[in-house]
């Protein structure tokens, strides 16, 4: 059975692939301070972030509950973003995805003086239906720089949660690693699998289950 494709429907619990892309395939990354601006919004959304003014705390953002959503893992590309998110209260993932979606199309469209939509119709969700289709989804996600010749091996991507997984940065938006990386001998083990994911991730017929496009 294929992932399930959930708009509406959501759950405590449930693990979603969450993926949107800008309006007629256009970029919505153009430098690294919009890529440094969206994955900001994106932890402000996930752990609200305060500030202690002397005694007083302001909260710089609308907030959703603290731990409403768990990132498991993520990827900017030039013109689409992948998010894979737990769903851990009765607050839909949509109401996330609005706010960071909305938010940043505000900021791109001054920064960069244009008007319209930013990105294409709805985002699109597919519900993660079991261990397989996560770990395999997670090759897909974080190959996707690879895949699209950003570069030659996908650890060497800034713009991803691969670089946490390995052990090679930390990163302040993920999470909830632990979930993939707790089925494997250790992070060397993951990145094999990582590694030999690639051919097999380009045959797109026997992996329909993980592509939204």
């Amino acid at each position: 059975m294929g992932a399930r494709r959930d708009y509406k429907e959501n759950g405590i619990g449930e693990i979603y692939h969450v993926y949107n892309r800008g309006n007629w395939k256009f970029d919505i990354f153009l430098d690294d301070q919009d890529r440094g601006f969206f994955l900001h919004r994106t932890k402000q959304y996930l752990f609200p972030e305060r500030e202690k003014i002397g005694d007083s705390i302001r909260i710089k953002t609308n907030p959703l509950p603290e731990n409403a959503f768990s990132m498991i893992s993520y990827c900017l590309m030039p013109n689409h973003f992948h998010f894979v998110l737990r769903q851990n209260s009765e607050i839909p993932i949509n109401k996330l995805i609005l706010r960071i979606c909305t938010s940043y199309s505000m900021y791109f469209n001054k920064r960069h003086d244009r008007v319209g939509h930013l990105f294409q119709d709805q985002f699109k969700q597919v519900r993660v239906e079991n261990n397989k289709h996560l770990n395999w989804l997670s090759c897909y996600v974080h190959q996707n720089p690879k895949v699209a010749n950003l570069v030659k091996y996908p650890e060497e991507y800034p713009w991803s949660s691969l670089p946490h997984y390995l052990g090679k940065r930390e990163d302040n938006i993920v999470s909830e690693e632990k979930l993939i990386l707790d089925q494997f001998k250790n992070k060397k083990d993951y990145k094999r699998f990582v590694d030999q994911s690639f051919d097999i991730l380009k045959i797109r017929k026997d992996m329909e289950y993980l592509l939204i496009d």
